[in-house]
């Protein structure tokens, strides 16, 4: 009996733990609670989507990925300052704290405090990863063809993610 390898329309069940460039684990997907994805839907970073292609159930690995094919580069406009009058409740804000504001063209957008100055707050809407080269210690659980109806819901996401320009990244956070 032949081994199905992960390729595109594909349902990949994946242990990993995320490393970021000082070697802290940032979130991981345990064997009793794993990532399950449709391959080649943008689901995952592309970097690992492109790394995992071959691999098939057992397989262990560990990939690094440049921050061109992570979370992206660091934008420096992506980083500001907003004042105090900006927060119904500024006096409890503190470093770390995340919120969700409108763009200009009325999408959302992210971002999270990343210094408390004296008249506001430093804000970056930067995926907190950005700008980094990442580690994913990988255990590939199993690899199933894709059903008809997986595959459709995978496209659907797909197509949703480009018209609302944010990426799906399988990291838990919305960029």
């Amino acid at each position: 009996m032949s081994t199905l390898a992960i390729g595109q329309d594909t349902v990949v069940t994946l242990a990993y733990l995320l490393l970021d460039e000082r070697g802290d684990t940032v979130e991981q997907a345990t064997v009793a609670e794993p990532l399950v994805y449709v391959h080649g839907y943008e689901e995952i970073v592309p970097g690992l989507e492109k790394a995992l292609v071959g691999m098939v159930a057992g397989d262990k690995r560990e990939i690094s990925v440049g921050p061109e094919e992570a979370f992206g580069p660091h934008d420096e406009e992506g980083v500001f300052d907003v004042g105090r009058t900006d927060f119904p409740d500024p006096e409890k804000v503190q470093v770390g704290d995340e919120f969700i504001a409108q763009s200009p063209d009325g999408d959302e957008v992210a971002m999270r405090v990343v210094e408390i100055l004296p008249e506001g707050f430093r804000m970056d809407t930067n995926h907190p990863l950005a700008g980094q080269t990442v580690r994913f210690q990988v255990e590939v659980q199993s690899v199933r063809a894709a059903s008809e109806e997986e595959i459709s819901e995978a496209q659907d996401r797909l197509e949703h993610h480009e018209h609302h320009g944010d990426e799906a990244c399988g990291c838990g956070h919305e960029h």
